[in-house]
């Protein structure tokens, strides 16, 4: 058969056959897939890693009245793909029944064009991908004499194209290319040893940092030498770009239709409600090709638009796929997103951004003047009760002194609410940070949060 990988037409040629096998009492919908990753990393002087990887498949739904059948393959072989829209079909019939099962329908909305695709990245040759790792590695260890080591500095990229196609008039394709820097340092002064991180992220290599990348590493372990604990109270805390793009992560999963339905978000009752300053504003926003997790088509097909979220610091709604807005009475925000083509679509944010505001991060250090500033976490997303939304989470960072960063503190612990923290919420930096992540960070201080110390 004819390789349909390299031809994003063609891809999206064969889900319209697939999904014209449909039969005339279902329907049927078509996701097609393609990618090319490469994955490099450098260790010591040397590459301790390289994979080059290709993946395809196809994953089908088949709506039969009120049931819903899914199968999905790793294959574009037309002998399969038959065999997985009979499994699908197979599936559909012993499935339970469901109301609200159906797939997406058009609406009128008309994607926006959005450059997701760096043609460059296709023709960066393997070689300069290992020297980026080698590099990065270099960097960081002559970054400062107390660097002890890299544990490792990694470069990836992928290309990935997905059509989507179904029998109700569905037809969309999404070409996007990612390609990133990350590495993991040690620092050590006699017998202490710190770590750091950095990472630098773009579409395509010519676009990275390598050396802001290896600087923040650098940077993040050495000043963490020396760390102790600090006393156990009610503080103002800052959080870095990268915790605030974490923290913003949680907090968009209870605006999420799909979490709404399990009675899994503690926002389930609150639209209209003001739960943060009301010149906070915090919204979706896919369309924005800054932002990795941007998209001209949700995974259902429709078109992505920015989703309010939070305006005037009153809960707007929520983002829903077809099935959620089919649920509770409304209509889809454009807001599909699966794990690829072996899942079934939820509903979820790509780019939630948190509207900065025009102080620099040095100002509100200088304004908030005694705190805590928080650089790191571990187990966000675990320290979270998606009900309550009772929060904790362990950190490191550094005390705030007189509106400056003094010395560095660790193994403490914050905790409040996230409804406490919203309304909490006292500065938004004009740092706005496009982030590997599903939100932009930016530098925010939350007022009265407990710390956990000494």
């Amino acid at each position: 058969m004819a390789n349909h990988d390299d031809d994003p037409g063609a891809l999206l040629a064969l889900a319209e056959q697939v999904a014209g096998w449909a039969r005339d009492d279902e329907g049927v919908e078509v996701v097609v897939g393609h990618s090319r990753e490469t994955e490099v990393r450098a260790y010591d002087g040397e590459i301790e890693s390289f994979v080059a990887s290709e993946s395809r498949g196809v994953g089908i739904r088949v709506v039969q009245g009120s049931r819903q059948g899914f199968a999905w393959a790793g294959s574009h072989d037309l002998d399969v793909l038959r065999e997985t829209l009979a499994e699908a079909q197979d599936n559909a019939r012993f499935a339970t029944e469901d109301p609200h099962v159906g797939l997406a329908e058009p609406d009128g909305v008309a994607p926006v064009a959005l450059e997701l695709h760096d043609g460059r990245l296709d023709s960066v040759p393997t070689e300069r991908k290992l020297q980026l790792a080698l590099e990065l590695e270099r960097c960081i260890l002559a970054g400062d004499p107390r660097m002890a080591g890299v544990e490792s500095a990694d470069y990836s990229d992928a290309v990935s194209v997905a059509a989507v196609v179904s029998s109700t008039g569905i037809r969309a394709l999404e070409r996007d290319s990612v390609c990133s820097l990350s590495a993991y340092s040690l620092a050590g002064d006699g017998d202490e040893t710190t770590t750091g991180f950095g990472f630098s992220v773009a579409r395509s290599p010519e676009d990275l940092d390598l050396e802001a990348c290896a600087a923040d590493a650098v940077d993040r372990a050495v000043r963490l030498l020396g760390a102790g604990r600090m006393p156990t109270g009610r503080l103002t805390v800052v959080l870095d770009p990268w915790v605030t793009a974490q923290l913003l992560s949680v907090v968009a999963e209870a605006f999420s239709g799909t979490e709404v339905l399990r009675g899994r978000s503690w926002l389930a009752d609150r639209v209209g409600e003001k739960v943060a300053p009301e010149w906070v504003t915090l919204a979706d926003r896919p369309t924005d090709p800054r932002w990795i997790g941007a998209a001209s088509v949700d995974d259902e097909g429709l078109a992505t638009r920015t989703v309010p979220l939070i305006e005037a610091g009153r809960v707007q709604g929520f983002v829903h796929d077809s099935y959620s807005a089919r649920a509770t009475g409304t209509t889809s925000t454009g807001s599909a997103v699966r794990a690829g083509h072996r899942s079934t679509p939820s509903a979820g944010v790509r780019a939630v951004v948190l509207d900065p505001g025009a102080a620099a991060p040095a100002r509100i250090l200088a304004e908030v003047g005694e705190g805590l500033y928080v650089s790191e976490v571990q187990g966000m997303h675990s320290g979270v009760n998606p009900v309550s939304g009772d929060f904790s989470t362990g950190v490191e960072g550094m005390v705030i002194r007189d509106g400056a960063l003094a010395e560095p503190v660790r193994e403490i612990t914050i905790a409040s609410t996230l409804p406490r923290m919203l309304s909490g919420i006292r500065a938004v930096g004009d740092d706005l940070t496009p982030l590997p992540l599903d939100a932009a960070g930016v530098t925010l201080a939350i007022d009265d949060v407990s710390v956990s110390g000494s």
